[in-house]
């Protein structure tokens, strides 16, 4: 009787029930309801499903996040090791490989000027920067949170590892990802805010063709730019025109496709899993969090509306040749804020087409978000 008495109490102590905290409920509430957005309204599925996952696991059972070190058996738990990759930036850096591989740049290159949209959309990033700062955050916690205004979720963690702040890697992640997925949500009421139904309607003339030679040497130009002027920017920028020039080379359609597919989504599933189990209730439920994920909102809402701003000084320079919606596209959410345009754009008038021309600063916001985090590198002296 004893030993049944001992056997079942030993099987109530080792069960979850006994072990949650409030702080894990409110959490796996949290990723019950990431999992509802994602699944009922298709918000980034691919994105907020896995990451809702790990962090309903990581709220129940703690250990599968567990260091070696910390660990009675010297073995980690499986999703601290899907973070180490993380951490040594190689997931966010596959993670480009496989978006340049599924990316058309030929926008961008048939219009340069999107160059200058997408760099306006980075007035976010700068915004959330002095932001940070002004909250109490150091020079270079305040730089990784930043990258936030970008909705490029791998640059941030990329920025966030680099910077070695990995304390408030998961947050970040976290916030990005979200913002990323609420594009639809989110961007909306700032276009129409800050534009005339007369703008939104504006038609833009069909982009010239863009010749085999012009996509090749593209991505090759870009990276000897770039990479010279900023060499910390080589594993993103490098592996994004690497990926590219797999698509429009058209020798290599094994790896274009094995990188467009198979190797992004395996890399999704770790990179998701991992971002989400760094969200346990200790490590995410504080005063820290809350003010990433404001400072996150503010400088995503500032990058959208100096993009769209900016598309207004084109419009009026160039005498209404330019849908102003087409500047919110310079966040990095690929291809999702171009999308975004072209509906904000036929809800104003049904005929109009923009997704083509708002993927020329989509692509150029990538490529921006990349650089500034190069940038913050060089000024800190990280290589």
């Amino acid at each position: 009787m004893e030993y049944i008495s001992t056997t079942l109490g030993n099987l109530v102590e080792q069960t979850a029930f006994m072990n949650l905290t409030v702080g894990n409920l409110i959490m796996i509430g949290v990723a019950c309801l990431f999992l509802y957005l994602a699944i009922k309204h298709g918000f980034e599925p691919l994105l907020l499903v896995p990451i809702a996952f790990g962090m309903l696991l990581v709220n129940i059972y703690p250990d599968i996040m567990i260091s070696p070190e910390d660990a009675s058996n010297g073995t980690g738990g499986l999703l601290y090791y899907f973070y180490l990759l993380d951490e040594w930036s190689i997931l966010p850096s596959l993670i480009f490989l496989g978006v340049g591989a599924m990316t058309d740049f030929g926008p961008l290159i048939a219009n340069p000027k999107s160059f200058l949209l997408g760099a306006a959309a980075q007035f976010g990033i700068f915004a959330a920067y002095l932001g940070a700062m002004a909250m109490g955050f150091s020079d270079k916690a305040a730089a990784a949170i930043s990258i936030i205004g970008g909705a490029d979720g791998p640059t941030s963690i990329f920025l966030a590892g680099k910077l070695e702040q990995t304390a408030i890697l998961g947050p970040i992640a976290v916030a990005a990802y979200s913002y990323m997925s609420l594009v639809p949500i989110i961007q909306p009421p700032i276009m129409k805010l800050l534009t005339t139904k007369e703008e939104r309607q504006i038609k833009m003339e069909q982009l010239r063709p863009v010749s085999k030679l012009e996509r090749i040497l593209f991505p090759i130009i870009i990276t000897i730019v770039v990479c010279v002027i900023l060499p910390t920017t080589a594993p993103l920028v490098g592996m994004l025109m690497l990926g590219n020039l797999f698509k429009e080379s058209g020798v290599v359609r094994q790896l274009t496709d094995t990188a467009a597919n198979v190797l992004m989504y395996i890399v999704v599933i770790l990179l998701g899993t991992s971002v989400g189990a760094t969200t346990s209730a200790e490590a995410f439920l504080n005063t820290d969090t809350i003010k990433i994920v404001i400072l996150g909102l503010v400088a995503f809402a500032f990058g959208t509306a100096a993009g769209v701003l900016f598309g207004k000084l084109m419009c009026w320079v160039s005498k209404g040749k330019v849908n102003p919606l087409i500047g919110s596209a310079g966040v990095s959410a690929v291809p999702m804020a171009a999308r975004v345009s072209q509906k904000v754009g036929a809800e104003a008038d049904p005929t109009n087409f923009l997704l083509m021309h708002a993927m020329g600063p989509n692509v150029a916001g990538v490529i921006g978000t990349a650089v500034v985090a190069g940038t913050f590198m060089a000024i800190f002296g990280v290589k």
